[in-house]
């Protein structure tokens, strides 16, 4: 049996990893923002 892949297949693959990639940069900045906020909070300014 062979499989016949659409190039639509590869755009939904390459959608599927710009949307993983984009969401793990927003949740890194999210958490980054969330260690600052408590850094500043204990006295620990920059």
């Amino acid at each position: 049996m062979t499989r016949v892949t659409a190039p639509a297949s590869w755009l939904r693959r390459l959608s599927w990893m710009i949307l993983l990639w984009a969401a793990s940069v927003i949740v890194l900045g999210a958490v980054a923002t969330v260690v600052r906020l408590f850094l500043n909070a204990a006295g620990m300014t920059a």
